[in-house]
Protein backbone atom coordinates (compact mmCIF):
# COMPACT_ATOMS: atom_id res chain seq x y z
CA UNK A 1 0.00 0.00 0.00
CA UNK A 2 1.42 3.30 -0.79
CA UNK A 3 -0.03 6.09 1.00
CA UNK A 4 0.70 9.79 0.85
CA UNK A 5 0.72 12.25 3.59
CA UNK A 6 -0.54 15.82 2.75
CA UNK A 7 1.07 18.62 4.70
CA UNK A 8 -1.57 21.34 5.29
CA UNK A 9 -1.21 22.77 8.84
CA UNK A 10 1.27 25.67 8.25
CA UNK A 11 0.31 29.23 9.31
CA UNK A 12 2.07 30.78 6.70
CA UNK A 13 3.47 33.66 8.41
CA UNK A 14 5.47 35.10 5.49
CA UNK A 15 2.41 35.77 3.29
CA UNK A 16 1.02 38.79 5.41
CA UNK A 17 -2.37 36.86 4.42
CA UNK A 18 -5.50 36.39 6.63
CA UNK A 19 -5.45 33.01 5.78
CA UNK A 20 -2.96 30.26 5.63
CA UNK A 21 -1.54 30.46 2.07
CA UNK A 22 -2.52 26.68 1.62
CA UNK A 23 -6.28 27.71 1.41
CA UNK A 24 -5.85 31.12 -0.79
CA UNK A 25 -8.22 30.71 -4.04
CA UNK A 26 -6.60 30.84 -7.64
CA UNK A 27 -7.45 30.16 -10.70
CA UNK A 28 -10.91 28.88 -9.05
CA UNK A 29 -9.55 26.51 -6.96
CA UNK A 30 -7.55 26.39 -3.13
CA UNK A 31 -3.79 25.59 -3.92
CA UNK A 32 -3.89 22.62 -1.52
CA UNK A 33 -6.53 21.33 -4.33
CA UNK A 34 -3.75 21.54 -6.81
CA UNK A 35 -1.76 19.34 -5.13
CA UNK A 36 -4.36 17.17 -3.90
CA UNK A 37 -5.16 16.64 -7.30
CA UNK A 38 -1.76 15.63 -8.61
CA UNK A 39 -1.33 12.46 -5.63
CA UNK A 40 -5.67 11.60 -6.14
CA UNK A 41 -4.72 11.51 -10.07
CA UNK A 42 -1.64 8.97 -9.50
CA UNK A 43 -1.79 5.73 -10.30
CA UNK A 44 1.24 5.14 -7.79
CA UNK A 45 -0.65 6.45 -4.73
CA UNK A 46 -3.56 4.26 -3.01
CA UNK A 47 -4.78 6.48 -0.54
CA UNK A 48 -4.14 10.00 0.53
CA UNK A 49 -3.95 11.45 4.56
CA UNK A 50 -4.34 14.90 4.96
CA UNK A 51 -2.79 16.74 8.12
CA UNK A 52 -4.87 20.06 8.74
CA UNK A 53 -6.52 22.19 11.09
CA UNK A 54 -10.48 20.67 11.91
CA UNK A 55 -11.60 24.01 10.94
CA UNK A 56 -10.22 23.64 7.54
CA UNK A 57 -11.24 20.18 6.38
CA UNK A 58 -14.63 20.27 5.44
CA UNK A 59 -13.47 23.25 2.79
CA UNK A 60 -10.64 21.13 2.04
CA UNK A 61 -12.43 18.39 0.70
CA UNK A 62 -15.96 20.54 -0.97
CA UNK A 63 -13.29 22.61 -2.48
CA UNK A 64 -11.30 19.83 -3.40
CA UNK A 65 -15.14 17.90 -4.77
CA UNK A 66 -15.86 21.11 -6.58
CA UNK A 67 -12.73 21.55 -8.64
CA UNK A 68 -13.44 17.70 -9.80
CA UNK A 69 -11.03 15.90 -7.33
CA UNK A 70 -11.29 12.30 -6.49
CA UNK A 71 -12.11 12.85 -2.99
CA UNK A 72 -12.72 9.36 -2.22
CA UNK A 73 -9.19 8.76 -2.06
CA UNK A 74 -8.77 10.53 0.82
CA UNK A 75 -9.10 8.11 3.81
CA UNK A 76 -9.30 10.70 6.55
CA UNK A 77 -7.19 13.97 8.75
CA UNK A 78 -4.36 14.28 11.08
CA UNK A 79 -3.72 16.95 13.74
CA UNK A 80 -1.05 19.06 12.87
CA UNK A 81 2.20 19.06 15.10
CA UNK A 82 4.41 22.05 16.72
CA UNK A 83 6.35 21.31 13.25
CA UNK A 84 6.13 20.13 10.27
CA UNK A 85 8.14 16.88 11.22
CA UNK A 86 6.04 16.37 14.11
CA UNK A 87 3.01 16.63 11.82
CA UNK A 88 4.64 14.24 9.89
CA UNK A 89 4.75 11.61 12.79
CA UNK A 90 1.04 12.80 13.61
CA UNK A 91 -0.42 11.32 9.72
CA UNK A 92 1.89 7.72 10.04
CA UNK A 93 0.36 7.21 13.76
CA UNK A 94 -2.88 8.20 12.42
CA UNK A 95 -2.42 5.93 9.30
CA UNK A 96 -1.69 3.18 11.03
CA UNK A 97 -4.43 3.82 13.45
CA UNK A 98 -6.44 3.08 10.33
CA UNK A 99 -4.97 0.52 9.21
CA UNK A 100 -4.56 -1.69 12.92
CA UNK A 101 -2.30 -3.73 13.99
CA UNK A 102 0.21 -5.91 11.63
CA UNK A 103 -1.65 -3.82 8.53
CA UNK A 104 1.97 -1.87 8.08
CA UNK A 105 4.10 -4.46 5.66
CA UNK A 106 7.77 -3.95 4.57
CA UNK A 107 6.45 -3.18 1.21
CA UNK A 108 4.31 -0.43 2.27
CA UNK A 109 5.50 3.04 1.40
CA UNK A 110 4.89 6.49 2.54
CA UNK A 111 4.89 9.51 0.18
CA UNK A 112 5.24 13.07 1.79
CA UNK A 113 4.35 16.11 0.37
CA UNK A 114 3.33 19.81 1.09
CA UNK A 115 0.24 21.61 -0.11
CA UNK A 116 2.45 24.38 -0.79
CA UNK A 117 3.72 23.08 -3.61
CA UNK A 118 0.59 23.36 -5.62
CA UNK A 119 2.64 22.00 -9.34
CA UNK A 120 3.56 18.33 -8.14
CA UNK A 121 3.72 16.56 -11.98
CA UNK A 122 2.73 12.91 -12.37
CA UNK A 123 6.31 12.63 -13.92
CA UNK A 124 8.14 13.42 -10.49
CA UNK A 125 5.39 11.05 -8.54
CA UNK A 126 6.52 8.45 -11.15
CA UNK A 127 10.39 9.01 -11.34
CA UNK A 128 9.92 8.83 -7.38
CA UNK A 129 8.57 5.55 -7.29
CA UNK A 130 10.73 4.27 -10.27
CA UNK A 131 13.94 5.04 -8.11
CA UNK A 132 12.89 3.54 -4.86
CA UNK A 133 13.47 -0.57 -5.94
CA UNK A 134 16.45 -1.30 -3.93
CA UNK A 135 16.52 1.79 -1.46
CA UNK A 136 14.71 2.77 1.64
CA UNK A 137 13.97 6.13 0.11
CA UNK A 138 13.93 8.65 -2.67
CA UNK A 139 14.61 12.39 -2.83
CA UNK A 140 14.14 14.80 -5.58
CA UNK A 141 16.97 17.29 -5.54
CA UNK A 142 18.38 19.75 -7.61
CA UNK A 143 22.11 21.20 -8.46
CA UNK A 144 23.42 24.18 -6.86
CA UNK A 145 23.52 26.87 -9.45
CA UNK A 146 25.34 29.65 -7.45
CA UNK A 147 28.50 29.52 -6.68
CA UNK A 148 28.78 28.43 -2.52
CA UNK A 149 30.32 28.96 0.44
CA UNK A 150 30.96 28.35 4.06
CA UNK A 151 30.89 31.32 6.85
CA UNK A 152 31.63 29.64 10.23
CA UNK A 153 30.88 32.79 11.94
CA UNK A 154 27.71 34.15 9.92
CA UNK A 155 29.71 37.26 9.05
CA UNK A 156 32.98 36.09 6.68
CA UNK A 157 33.41 33.59 4.27
CA UNK A 158 35.26 30.21 5.65
CA UNK A 159 35.59 28.35 2.62
CA UNK A 160 34.36 27.91 -1.00
CA UNK A 161 32.26 24.44 -0.96
CA UNK A 162 32.19 22.21 -4.35
CA UNK A 163 28.54 22.90 -5.77
CA UNK A 164 28.95 20.10 -7.80
CA UNK A 165 28.51 18.02 -4.05
CA UNK A 166 25.71 20.03 -2.78
CA UNK A 167 21.75 19.85 -3.96
CA UNK A 168 18.95 21.17 -2.42
CA UNK A 169 16.51 19.14 -1.23
CA UNK A 170 12.35 19.50 -2.41
CA UNK A 171 9.57 17.44 -1.66
CA UNK A 172 8.23 15.17 -2.39
CA UNK A 173 9.94 12.63 -0.60
CA UNK A 174 9.36 8.69 -0.41
CA UNK A 175 10.00 6.61 2.25
CA UNK A 176 9.64 2.56 3.04
CA UNK A 177 7.13 3.12 5.71
CA UNK A 178 7.82 0.85 8.39
CA UNK A 179 11.74 1.57 8.89
CA UNK A 180 11.07 5.46 8.13
CA UNK A 181 8.63 5.63 11.57
CA UNK A 182 10.88 3.49 13.47
CA UNK A 183 13.75 6.41 12.01
CA UNK A 184 11.32 8.84 13.11
CA UNK A 185 10.53 6.87 16.57
CA UNK A 186 13.77 7.03 17.51
CA UNK A 187 13.96 10.85 17.50
CA UNK A 188 14.49 13.05 21.10
CA UNK A 189 11.77 15.89 21.10
CA UNK A 190 15.02 18.03 21.09
CA UNK A 191 16.10 16.90 17.99
CA UNK A 192 12.91 16.96 16.12
CA UNK A 193 12.17 20.20 16.84
CA UNK A 194 15.47 20.76 14.55
CA UNK A 195 14.34 19.14 11.76
CA UNK A 196 13.91 20.79 8.84
CA UNK A 197 13.64 18.15 6.17
CA UNK A 198 11.75 14.80 6.45
CA UNK A 199 14.68 13.16 4.82
CA UNK A 200 17.04 14.21 7.82
CA UNK A 201 15.57 11.55 10.28
CA UNK A 202 15.91 8.60 7.52
CA UNK A 203 19.38 9.92 6.82
CA UNK A 204 20.32 10.10 10.92
CA UNK A 205 19.20 6.56 10.99
CA UNK A 206 21.26 4.93 8.47
CA UNK A 207 18.78 4.40 5.78
CA UNK A 208 19.85 4.09 2.04
CA UNK A 209 18.44 7.32 0.47
CA UNK A 210 18.91 7.66 -3.45
CA UNK A 211 18.44 11.30 -5.10
CA UNK A 212 16.21 12.06 -8.16
CA UNK A 213 16.18 15.01 -10.43
CA UNK A 214 13.80 17.37 -9.06
CA UNK A 215 11.24 20.02 -10.71
CA UNK A 216 12.21 23.80 -10.92
CA UNK A 217 8.53 23.96 -11.53
CA UNK A 218 7.62 22.42 -8.21
CA UNK A 219 8.28 24.94 -6.28
CA UNK A 220 7.31 25.84 -2.72
CA UNK A 221 4.61 29.15 -2.19
CA UNK A 222 6.39 30.90 0.28
CA UNK A 223 6.43 34.21 0.26
CA UNK A 224 3.63 36.87 -2.18
CA UNK A 225 6.08 36.99 -4.62
CA UNK A 226 5.86 32.92 -4.92
CA UNK A 227 2.24 33.58 -4.98
CA UNK A 228 1.90 36.04 -7.87
CA UNK A 229 4.56 33.78 -9.73
CA UNK A 230 2.09 30.86 -9.11
CA UNK A 231 -0.97 32.91 -10.06
CA UNK A 232 0.74 33.95 -13.32
CA UNK A 233 1.59 30.37 -14.60
CA UNK A 234 -2.35 29.39 -13.84
CA UNK A 235 -3.42 32.23 -15.97
CA UNK A 236 -0.91 31.58 -18.69
CA UNK A 237 -2.10 27.73 -18.40
CA UNK A 238 1.49 26.77 -17.52
CA UNK A 239 3.32 25.41 -15.04
CA UNK A 240 6.11 28.45 -13.85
Amino acid sequence: MNTAILLSGGVGSRMHSDIPKQYISVGGKMLISYALAALTESPFIDRTLIVAEEVWRESILSDAAEAGVPVDKVMGFAMPGFNRQASVINGMREIMRQTGDGGISDDDTVFIHDAARPFLAQRQIEDCFAALNGHDGVLPVLPMKDTVYLSRDSRTVSELLDRDCIFAGQAPELFRFRKYYQANMALTRERLAAINGSTEPAVMAGMDIVMVSGDENNFKITTPQDLERFRNAVNCGGSG
